[in-house]
């Protein structure tokens, strides 16, 4: 590439704890959409989470691995920050019903704000994943429930070894 030439990079936020086929939906979707796509994985100390931020970044990675156009990168703070800090020009951010529309919608008319430059791209979830969320995911495997329809199998794995 010359030093002329455009990359169009985008950012994929979230705390994907545990990532699902829902987020790789997206993820496949988004990579097909932007020359670069890091996903930023939220290293939140208000939230709780079920897998340290290294452990999702390396479960990312793994389901990530043949997807050239796609690197894994955790972060703290603003979503928005990181998304300058990558140089990136976009949030990709996922819908799964009306309800995610209200709140992402006023996410990214906020970050907008902040950051005139960036834009908010919504990828609409596939039908097949628009009931399915981490929380939910967590909540069948703490009751030992099948999950290896919701999620990749190395992290059904992981998701399994943490309730056992």
């Amino acid at each position: 590439m010359t030093e002329h030439t455009i990359i169009r990079r985008a950012v994929y936020p979230g705390s994907f704890d545990p990532v699902t086929f829902g987020h790789l939906d997206i993820i496949t979707r988004a990579a097909q959409s932007v020359d670069e796509l890091i996903i930023g994985v939220l290293e939140n100390r208000a939230k709780i989470a079920l897998f340290s931020v290294e452990e999702r970044v390396n479960m990312l990675k793994i389901i990530t691995k043949d997807i050239p156009n796609v690197k894994v990168e955790s972060f703290h703070g603003l979503s928005v920050d990181f998304v300058r800090e990558q140089e990136a020009g976009f949030i990709v951010r996922g819908l799964r019903a009306i309800t995610d529309f209200d709140y992402e919608l006023q996410m990214a008319q906020t970050n907008r704000i902040m950051a005139p430059k960036v834009d908010t791209i919504f990828f609409a979830t596939n039908l097949e994943y628009a009931y399915l969320s981490s929380t939910t995911v967590k909540e069948v495997a703490s009751y030992g429930g099948d999950i290896t329809k919701f999620v990749p199998e190395i992290v059904a794995e992981a998701v399994i070894a943490k309730y056992q």
